[in-house]
């Protein structure tokens, strides 16, 4: 089922931000330099259809994916307008680093993007941790929204 966040309701976090950069974490866009590094990671951590998703995010200017880092490399991504606009997705943070707040960082900071370039409303589509979405961003199921537009899809 897909899901719809009202950006209008959405601001930055800067408790949140505070503790991304006492973990070390940076949350930023990409460049575009960093295409193949980012979607091997993706395709290697996640799935290859992820990877097409983010290809597709990277070729957009400015791109429409973000990163999680630390020093030692990648540690999660987020991307939107790449199955189709208006679209938040896909987004993946590294499984040693789940729970520590990277995820709510990047769909904050893809959202607030989105926001930005003008967008009322997002949506998530196919979620998978509901209650994620619905606790940090306030998303609502879309009614009859299953399949959508990955009916038929393959893979």
């Amino acid at each position: 089922m897909d899901y719809l966040v009202n950006l209008s309701q959405l601001y930055p976090d800067p408790a949140l931000n505070e503790r991304m950069m006492n973990a070390g974490v940076t949350i930023r866009r990409v460049l575009a330099p960093e295409l193949e590094l980012v979607t091997d990671w993706v395709r290697r951590k996640f799935q290859s259809l992820w990877s097409s998703e983010t290809t597709i995010a990277m070729s957009r200017q400015p791109p429409a994916c973000f990163l999680a880092a630390r020093e030692d490399g990648l540690i999660g991504f987020a991307c939107y307008d790449t199955t189709a606009r208006g679209f938040f997705g896909p987004t993946g943070v590294d499984e040693a680093e789940r729970g520590t707040g990277i995820g709510h960082a990047l769909l904050l900071a893809t959202l607030l993007d989105m926001k930005d370039m003008g967008y009322g409303y997002a949506i998530i589509g196919d979620v998978g941790p509901v209650a994620f979405y619905e606790h940090t961003v306030g998303a609502i199921p879309i009614p009859d929204s299953e399949p959508g537009i990955y009916r038929g899809m393959l893979g």
